[in-house]
């Protein structure tokens, strides 16, 4: 299956979609209000875990394949953006963090961490991509891929600690 068959489903079963997104901002409104100010104990923070995960990972999927989207493929218009799949994840994610911000520090929140980490290197990896791309860089050289490979690599890890600096 490819990622253009996976949309066409969920284009032609737009139910799965709209109960998906919009039963993760309820649940965490119901977790909110049983856990009663206690949302940074054993249960309710595992469970605020899961729910963070279960809405950012397609949320932060769909932002980056909408920067890619507008930044590589030339030509696309706004107008034909798939509201189930490309805006539709990334509003219940600020919805859904929203709700939890009220609730419950992220910092209580476990592998909340390694998503913003993630986000952070997938930012890192779209500048880099844009402005190799924007460069037009054609290189003849003799040097083999490893060495090549390595290069990007060092200044994406480069680039991912000055971000986190910058951030902190």
């Amino acid at each position: 299956m490819t990622l253009r068959e996976l949309f066409d489903y969920l284009h032609d079963n737009p139910f799965i979609v709209l109960a998906y997104f919009l039963l993760i901002p309820i649940v965490a409104l119901f977790a909110g209000f049983a856990s009663k100010n206690e949302g940074h104990k054993s249960p309710w923070k595992y469970l605020y875990s899961a729910i963070v995960f279960m809405v950012c990972v397609p949320g932060i999927f769909a932002a980056a394949l909408a920067v890619y989207l507008f930044l590589f493929e030339r030509g696309g218009s706004i107008f034909n953006v798939n509201l189930l799949t490309q805006v539709l994840p990334i509003l219940s994610m600020v919805t859904t963090l929203g709700i939890i911000k009220r609730n419950i520090s992220f910092a209580y929140i476990p592998g909340f961490g390694k998503l913003s980490d993630l986000i952070m290197m997938i930012a890192s990896v779209f500048i880099v991509m844009y402005l190799l791309d924007r460069l037009h860089l054609i290189a003849w050289i003799n040097l083999p891929v490893i060495w090549l490979l390595i290069i990007v690599v060092a200044f994406l890890i480069v680039f991912r600690f000055a971000l986190k600096r910058m951030m902190s």
